[in-house]
């Protein structure tokens, strides 16, 4: 089976209006992605806002995203969770309406052992005939894949990839070095996209992306073929992604997704907007890079 995708996916934002799911803002920012060069979708994660969701909300979210991108660019569909039984049901939902992949997060809170992992993953590909990534986060989960169980996982037909949202460059090496060169990695830190990439990285899965797809698949192309061009677009991306850390993900891109015409600045709680004066100084750092100030 071949990589999902490679270059840049998007870790698409879900907009709402007045607590409820704005589809139709949800739709034209999926076109301006893949008119801009986006190479994957994908919906319900923790860019989305996915553990706040609705089955119903994800399922129509799923049905939009794979209408609206008709082909042109795989979606997957976050359908991981704490729990094996939700997850299995979920990532049936989202075979039933046309996903071409899924992406499963380690358990949180009711966390497991390593062989708990391997049997939580095993149990949901073995029951939905899918691609699946591997999402692997423990500054959100408190737990990791360790290279090792990567290494057992990846031998399953239907495990693909990892996102890798580590920031580890010491882990991705170690991963790397555990499977073939079938399985795809992504970052899913937009601060170490180049280094992870000139690692070897297949690609990333960003958030910086909703806003600049076309800036990060840019950076994704000139990494194969000018490494200098690459670097130095790195570089002035990275303080307006340094910037984006002013407070968790999705708070702060959400403000720039409405910023430029994607729905209000509106998140479901527990998740609240930044304050007023942080939304403005954002803003203007995104408005200057786009400005090339």
């Amino acid at each position: 089976m071949g990589h999902l995708f490679t270059g840049i996916g998007v870790a698409v934002t879900t907009p709402f209006q007045n607590n409820e799911v704005d589809y139709d803002s949800f739709k034209r920012h999926l076109a301006f992605l893949i008119e801009n060069n986006i190479q994957c979708l994908v919906i319900n994660g923790t860019t989305g806002e996915g553990s706040t969701l609705s089955r119903n909300e994800k399922r129509h979210l799923l049905e939009i995203a794979v209408e609206t991108a008709a082909g042109k660019v795989p979606v997957i569909a976050g359908t991981g969770s704490n729990s094996t039984t939700g997850s299995i049901e979920a990532s049936k939902d989202a075979k039933d309406i046309g996903v071409d992949g899924l992406m499963l997060i380690t358990p949180y809170y009711n966390k497991t052992s390593q062989r708990g992992l391997i049997e939580h993953f095993t149990a949901i590909v073995d029951a939905v005939d899918l691609p699946a990534l591997l999402y692997n986060v423990p500054s959100r989960t408190s737990m990791t894949i360790a290279p090792e169980t990567v290494q057992t996982l990846s031998a399953h037909k239907n495990i693909v990839g990892l996102k890798d949202a580590t920031g580890d460059l010491n882990y991705f090496s170690r991963v790397k070095l555990l499977t073939d060169e079938s399985f795809a990695f992504y970052s899913g830190t937009d601060d170490t996209a180049l280094p992870y990439l000139a690692l070897g990285g297949d690609g990333l899965i960003s958030v910086a992306a909703n806003v600049l797809p076309n800036e990060y698949q840019t950076m994704y192309e000139r990494s194969l073929d000018n490494l200098t061009e690459a670097k130095a677009i790195h570089y002035r991306l990275y303080p307006f992604v340094a910037a984006l850390e002013i407070d968790v993900n999705p708070i702060p891109i959400k403000a720039l997704t409405a910023h430029i015409g994607f729905g209000n600045y509106e998140l479901r709680l527990p998740l609240v907007p930044l304050e007023s004066n942080e939304q403005q100084k954002l803003v203007q750092e995104f408005d200057s890079l786009k400005a090339g100030v």
